[in-house]
């Protein structure tokens, strides 16, 4: 917690570069890996980057992950995302077994994501042992995936492949899908990346809520206008959260263009993409960035007020899932991570980050 503020991460990942669990020839997934490094690097500063060949060369599993967010962070609780990248790795890039053995670990601060291509046949049974083996919270979406040899985009909106997975989501008791957008990674068509075909998806099916991940990454006005004209869409900060740190007015003006959207602080969820960050500078620096004056005044945004900040780290996830905050605080009372003592960050070394 910070000052008592509830934390919710709400997107953790696992990364495994190897060549082993690269599929192509080429390598794709190695050079997935570098350019992620550099983003990695950029976004944390120097005190919180893993050394590279640490990166590139091992996986980091669901331990040093867990206690990355949950004992080095202000963290509280852990949202984690399975891909569904299998273009690019065997294991679909953020393996839903890491966070399957996280949330055995801490069963009261762990949540899962479980990845579905509704590009690829069996996607509704793939929903179905997503609930029934996994007891997954949400779905996650990635915008494409190799088809017959292609790099095929994956319209959120076409009635013949997307809407029968949230069919049977709906049928399965799934009420949110999560939605890779904005942020490419690796080849891919880039109008996939866009918002778009959100729109369609969400009116078709407004007993769902669809979380835009990366929101504000890209396409600020097109997902802010989504936002105002569609109730059941939300975005997710992961990645666009390290602005903050790197490029603070181009934060501004994401987070100004959502909260002028309907309701909107009330539809931010925080979220880093820990590994990709190590939390903890991303957090503190959110808690103390305000809107530049000269926006609110010039260009009548709204300022990022303590009670917005409190919805937006970690009241608002809660809100989406139907989870009772004093229920939960009380579930995770006393328990290893209940302490105002933060551990350094990655273990206090970054060469143990890598360690499996």
């Amino acid at each position: 917690m910070i000052d008592d503020t509830l934390v919710v991460e709400g997107v953790a990942h696992d990364y495994n570069f190897l060549p082993e669990n690269c599929v192509d020839e080429e390598q794709v997934g190695r050079m997935v890996g570098e350019h992620m490094h550099q983003l990695h690097s950029k976004w944390g500063g120097s005190e919180y980057t893993i050394e590279k060949s640490m990166w590139m060369d091992h996986g980091a599993g669901p331990e040093v992950l867990g206690r990355a967010i949950l004992a080095e962070s202000q963290s509280d609780i852990i949202v984690y995302h399975d891909t569904p990248i299998y273009h690019f790795f065997h294991d679909g890039g953020s393996p839903l077994a890491t966070g399957v053995a996280m949330r055995k670990r801490w069963p009261n601060r762990v949540f899962v994501y479980g990845a579905v291509s509704p590009l690829r046949p069996g996607a509704v049974e793939r929903v179905d042992e997503l609930v029934d083996e996994y007891q997954v919270n949400a779905l996650k979406f990635y915008p494409y995936d190799m088809i017959d040899g292609r790099i095929t985009g994956l319209d959120m909106g076409d009635p013949k492949t997307a809407f029968p997975v949230y069919e049977r989501a709906l049928e399965r008791g799934v009420k949110v899908v999560g939605i890779h957008k904005a942020l490419p990674v690796g080849p891919g068509p880039a109008g996939s990346l866009r918002v778009d075909d959100v729109e369609a998806a969400a009116q078709a099916f407004p007993d769902l809520t669809f979380e835009i991940v990366h929101g504000g990454l890209a396409f600020v006005e097109e997902t802010a206008l989504l936002m105002d004209t569609t109730p059941n869409v939300v975005v997710n900060l992961e990645v666009t959260a390290s602005l903050v740190r790197t490029a603070p007015r181009r934060f501004a003006r994401a987070m100004g263009a959502f909260l002028e959207a309907n309701n909107g602080a009330q539809r931010i969820i925080w979220g880093t993409g820990c590994l990709a960050v190590h939390p903890r500078p991303l957090i503190e620096a959110f808690w103390n960035f305000e809107m530049p004056q000269d926006l609110i005044e010039e260009e009548g945004m709204e300022p990022l007020t303590l009670e917005t900040k409190k919805n937006i780290l970690g009241r608002n996830f809660l809100r989406l899932h139907g989870i009772d905050e004093d229920e939960l605080r009380a579930s995770i009372a006393g328990d290893e991570f209940d302490t105002d003592e933060l551990a350094p960050a990655w273990g206090g070394h970054v060469e143990l980050a890598g360690a499996v």
